[in-house]
């Protein structure tokens, strides 16, 4: 049948075709590494290089403002409140009038004061020429200068009264929120006399103690004028109020409750930037001291057994590092031990570290400069460009490169 061998060569040409290109994608694709995690190696890290340095030693402990004079405004005398001549929360000077009192029952009391005191002191003038006559006993004479002087006496009392329906400051400070309002019927008794408050602001107090593991860092275990060199105030946001400071009270014994030694400092408030009230926190300059170092906060890892930092040895692994930690200075650790000049200590990547591992430092940059990184710190602009080309680039095979050849 020659019709139908004819036929299939082509067929079987093709077959013999396919079975090669086969062949050859099955031996190239043998030829490529098998697919996986690529190979790493050091892990790379930043760190900072210490040096040893001079610092200030301080005691930072939390403190609340309070007015140099916290001053009640009272009310004297009774009755129904007319009016508040002051606005809430503003300066007021001394003797400035702040609430009325309904005068006019008080200046009926003086107008009859008024009327018996005339009727008193004529009475005696009356009495004193019989009296020198001998017209009339001694007695009677001496019963009328009496009854004069205690008309006067009652005048004197009417006036004040009438003077103190107005309720005046007695102080130059910031006024407080008004306890009562108008027309409510104000009494002479602690408990419904109270009007309002006044805090003298300029200067400010800051109310405070140190407990036993403050104390502990003192010469005498107390705090004395003398260990203190300087008093600062560190704010809310953590910036150095500009004003210096002075105590002006240490307690000379020490609180047996709670254990602590209680104490005052001073600060000019001519712009009444702090108010009375406030949380603020008290630095006690005591000295300086040689051989400290500055570690970014990021850096220092807080365990049950105390602090440590991750350090690089001599052979270029991880080796952690128990420190003694003291205060903190801006962005910065103070660490009072454990450390030497030299150390490299990590800052970034802590969460990937274990002791003994291979790693590979940046750029090492003096203590005291380098930002206080961790590992979740944001990269810097052109640091993921500068990873792609030095770290993924470098661990990827050679068959997966632009331009390599395939098979």
């Amino acid at each position: 049948m020659p019709h139908a061998s004819s036929a299939h060569p082509p067929f079987l040409r093709l077959a013999t075709a396919l079975a090669l290109t086969t062949a050859l994608l099955t031996g190239c694709g043998q030829s490529q590494p098998p697919a996986g995690k690529p190979p790493q190696g050091p892990l790379p890290v930043s760190v900072v290089k210490l040096e040893a340095q001079r610092l200030p030693t301080w005691i930072e402990v939390m403190a609340q403002t309070e007015g140099a004079r916290e001053s009640e405004v009272r009310a004297r005398v009774g009755g129904i409140l007319l009016k508040r001549l002051y606005q809430e929360g503003e300066n007021v000077k001394a003797g400035q009038p702040l609430f009325q009192i309904d005068r006019a029952p008080y200046e009926i009391a003086l107008e009859q004061a008024k009327a018996r005191a005339d009727q008193t002191r004529r009475e005696a003038s009356r009495l004193k020429g019989l009296a020198e006559a001998k017209a009339i006993s001694q007695k009677e004479y001496d019963d009328a200068v009496s009854a004069d002087a205690q008309a006067q006496a009652a005048l004197k009392q009417a006036e004040l009264n009438l003077a103190w329906t107005t309720v005046t400051a007695p102080v130059s400070g910031t006024s407080g929120r008004a306890v009562r309002s108008e027309g409510n019927l104000i009494g002479t008794g602690s408990a419904d006399s109270l009007l309002t408050s006044v805090y003298q602001s300029n200067p400010i107090w800051v109310r405070f103690s140190l407990g036993d593991s403050d104390l502990a860092r003192l010469p005498a275990r107390r705090v004395t004028n003398k260990d203190v060199k300087k008093v600062e105030l560190v704010l809310a946001d953590g910036s150095v109020y500009e004003q210096p400071g002075k105590l002006n009270f240490l307690a000379s014994n020490i609180d047996i409750t709670l254990g602590t030694q209680q104490l005052r400092a001073e600060f000019a408030n001519p712009e009444q930037r702090l108010l009375p009230g406030q949380f603020v926190r008290i630095r006690l300059v005591t000295g300086e001291r040689d051989g400290l170092f500055l570690v970014p906060q990021g850096a220092v890892i807080q365990t049950d057994r105390g602090a440590l930092v991750m350090t690089i040895d001599g052979e270029g692994k991880v080796a952690p590092r128990p420190v003694q930690t003291g205060e903190w200075q801006g962005k910065d650790w103070v660490i009072l031990g454990g450390l030497k000049s030299g150390d490299q200590v990590i800052t970034d990547n802590l969460m990937k570290l274990k002791p003994g591992m291979p790693v590979a430092a940046k750029d090492a940059a003096p203590a005291g400069q380098a930002p206080a990184a961790t590992g979740g710190e944001a990269a810097k602009p052109g640091a993921a460009a500068a990873d792609a080309k030095t770290g993924a680039g470098a661990s990827q095979p050679a068959g997966d490169k632009p331009g390599a050849k395939q098979g």
